[in-house]
């Protein structure tokens, strides 16, 4: 008889811990995919801050030592804010084509294809990018630590 019990002790504290850590996973895939919207959702919302020319926004957002990579050059916080606001590059559209998340620990990396519509030195240009935006999770809040801009060739 003690045997049994045992046996059905074990088995119900296994079944037990079985659906805690099923529900364990299920709420740490809800909080991962929760997550990824709230970054896609960031990214898009710059994207709009950016053709707005929203550089109070934009400033809360980057971080202090991120950095810009542009097809002519690399920028500093400041130097693509001044750009920004000054109209020196004016992102009027970002169609976004293609996006995706992944995490490295505290480190968000959201890889877009976009078709980046802009003013540059007063004329229009339209060209395909994959973009890279790197954000780093800092007391609770997503700041944007890199954006490089890479041209598509062939699109």
């Amino acid at each position: 008889m003690k045997k049994r019990i045992s046996k059905v002790l074990f088995l119900a504290f296994s079944i037990l811990m079985l659906s805690m850590q099923t529900s364990y996973a299920q709420r740490q895939t809800t909080n991962c995919e929760q997550t990824k919207q709230e970054l896609l959702d960031l990214s898009k919302t710059k994207w709009q801050w950016m053709a707005d020319k929203n550089v109070d926004s934009l400033n809360n957002l980057f971080h202090d030592e991120a950095v810009f990579v542009h097809m002519g050059g690399t920028m500093n916080k400041e130097q693509e804010l001044n750009t920004i606001k000054s109209g020196g590059i004016h992102y009027k559209h970002a169609e976004i084509q293609e996006t995706s998340v992944r995490f490295i620990s505290n480190t968000a990396i959201i890889l877009d294809r976009i078709r980046l519509t802009a003013v540059v030195g007063g004329n229009e240009v339209v060209n395909p990018f994959m973009v890279t935006e790197v954000y780093v999770l800092i007391d609770g809040k997503w700041k944007l630590g890199s954006l490089s801009f890479t041209r598509l060739l062939g699109e």
